[in-house]
């Protein structure tokens, strides 16, 4: 039998085990347990060694890469003096912007440009008023881009001032293309500033040396010394400039560091990611001439979880898995036999507990369950026995309750020679209009005793007022009235009766409020005493009484269906015109005892 692991929690905090678990966990214990334990030891000593290797690792891999970015920007400054010496050696340095020089200067930028279209993206030379030509890859326009625009414009203002100048990184739409703009100013012979040659140089090359770096959950990244980004391989999340001096334990020990400090640290640290705390080793290496840094970083999980370690777990979990399977094949068979007739007698139990007396276990397995087994099967047909005995005689209690309400309704009509089979014939009407209201079995009852009960009052009220032969006096109508309180206090100490008082009390109430004995009106009429009241109607009209002659039913009925709103329940009205038409009430063959 499955059982589910919720299930399972529950037994096992209620102490309600089966056999067949504990029996199969005895046994992975003494079986798989050491293993696990022993395996577990080998593992974390493996773990702390491949992250001390990580460590050794990143810090190479950060100072090399340092090197790297340091050597790259180097060259980019000798590459833009290089052609800031070609202006020089043409003649065109004196005045890049003159227009008859312009196409000369543009040729020249285009060839530089066109050999170096894995750098620089875009090069321009200006004059001393800003206004000069350029040469791009592409459709790069740098007048489009506000923020490479700015940068230039910052450029120019340096090499006014006779300074070589690098822009903070910027990202290139669309794809946020990690760059920066550099520049040196142009001088004539006589040192005197004639102008500027800026390039906007593309990190794609540095980009993708990140990349090949960043495997294994390894992260490798560059940012400044003010925490901004200038190339991160998840260019679509990290964009180049991006402030991450707050979300990143290295780069805001990087922005504390002094900016001409040349440094390389390894370090283990928390961080935050998607509301849970994660343990990370990581490097960072700066380079104070770019003010620059390289950082490497990993999550101690990742580290641990090198290939090695992965086929020791496998093969480790290999071979648990197997002494596993023989400790549970081995501990079925032999739970089985045991804990087989324990359910057995479970089952059996429950079904017991449902009332299912005959059940009955099977005998068998070992000796003290099969003596249990039959001890369980004697207890069972003693219940049976018992409970048959208790079942016989709540009939009998039943019958002899119902048959003294009998009676007693008997003993009140025999009061009145008119009213003889009252209580009985109401008890009729009023058990077959609850059934046209489809009410439960229990409710059908209810009604059934009270209609019996319903005149239980007239037992005290005098002789002279009950049997007078003509209409009432207003004095002696107000004494009758009294029946329906007295009723309902005759019948009020009997506990078994209290659910059937309303319809005892309040059978005399109207719709309209205009009844006795409280006056009640509506939905505060129960629907017991509203079901009664026309049922008493029905067989008040249909009987010979001292002041009428008995009705015909029809005509009956459409007396009582003129007072529906006003005296009775038009849902019950309804319900009595459906038992009158399917034939269930006919006056030639009601039974009086009900």
């Amino acid at each position: 039998m499955a059982v589910s692991l919720p299930s399972l929690v529950t037994r096992l905090r209620a102490g309600r085990v089966r056999i067949l678990w504990l029996v199969l966990g005895a046994l992975l214990l003494v079986s798989a347990l050491p293993i696990g334990l022993y395996h577990r030891q080998v593992l974390e000593l493996s773990q702390e060694k491949l992250v001390d290797t990580e460590r050794v690792q990143q810090t190479e891999l950060a100072r090399s890469l340092a090197q790297e970015v340091q050597f790259f920007e180097s060259n980019l400054t000798q590459q833009l003096i290089s052609q800031r010496q070609i202006l020089a050696l043409t003649g065109l340095i004196d005045n890049v912007e003159d227009p008859a020089a312009e196409p000369k200067v543009t040729r020249l930028l285009e060839n530089f440009v066109d050999s170096n279209r894995n750098t620089f993206i875009y090069l321009t030379a200006v004059g001393r008023s800003g206004k000069g030509t350029s040469a791009s890859q592409g459709n790069f326009r740098a007048e489009q881009d506000p923020f490479v625009a700015k940068a230039l414009q910052r450029a120019f203002v340096s090499c006014v001032q006779s300074v070589k100048f690098r822009s903070d990184p910027l990202a290139l739409a669309p794809d946020n293309r990690p760059a920066f703009v550099i520049a040196v100013p142009l001088k004539d012979s006589n040192d005197n500033f004639t102008g500027m040659l800026a390039a906007v140089v593309s990190l794609d090359t540095i980009l993708r040396r990140l990349q090949d770096a960043s495997v294994r959950g390894r992260s490798v990244f560059i940012v400044d010394h003010y925490g901004h980004i200038v190339a991160h391989p998840l260019t679509k999340t990290f964009v180049p400039g991006e402030d991450l001096s707050e979300k990143s334990h290295l780069v805001a020990q990087i922005k504390a560091l002094p900016k001409e400090l040349r440094n390389t640290e390894t370090m283990r640290f928390s961080e935050k990611e998607k509301n849970h705390s994660v343990e990370m080793v990581g490097t960072y290496s700066t380079f104070p001439e770019v003010n620059w840094a390289v950082i490497a970083q990993r999550s101690v999980n990742d580290a641990r979880s090198d290939a090695g370690v992965t086929e020791l777990n496998r093969q480790a979990l290999a071979f648990v898995s197997i002494v596993v399977l023989l400790a549970v094949l081995f501990g079925y068979f032999f739970a089985v036999g045991i804990s087989e007739p324990i359910r057995g007698l479970a089952a059996s139990t429950r079904a017991i507990s449902r009332g299912e007396f005959h059940q009955r276990t099977p005998v068998r397995g070992a000796a003290e369950i099969s003596e249990l087994a039959e001890n369980f099967n004697l207890m069972a047909s003693d219940i049976e026995e018992y409970i048959e005995r208790l079942k016989e005689a709540a009939e009998e209690n039943r019958e002899l309750f119902i048959g003294s309400i009998r009676m007693l309704a008997a003993a009140i009509d025999e009061k009145d020679p008119y009213t003889r089979g009252h209580s009985g014939r109401v008890a009729k009407y009023s058990s077959l209009i609850a059934q046209e209201l489809k009410l439960s079995p229990e409710d059908l009852d209810k009604v059934r005793i009270s209609a019996l009960l319903h005149d239980v009052g007239k037992i005290g009220v005098d002789d002279r007022v009950l049997k007078k032969p003509g209409s009432l006096t207003p004095e002696e109508f107000d004494i009758m009235k009294t029946h329906t309180t007295k009723g309902a206090n005759i019948m009020r100490p009997v506990s078994q009766l209290k659910d059937m008082l309303p319809g005892i009390e309040l059978h005399h109430e109207h719709m309209d409020g205009r009844g006795y004995p409280y006056g009640l009106s509506g939905p505060q009429i129960p629907l017991m005493a509203r079901i009664i009241a026309i049922a008493d109607t029905l067989d008040a009209m249909t009987t010979n009484r001292p002041y009428q002659s008995a009705m015909d039913l029809d005509y009956a009925l459409g007396r009582i269906k003129a007072l529906a709103g006003s005296k009775f329940d038009q849902a019950i009205v309804n319900a009595l015109e459906s038992a009158v038409k399917c034939g269930k009430i006919r006056l030639s063959a009601v039974e009086v005892h009900v």
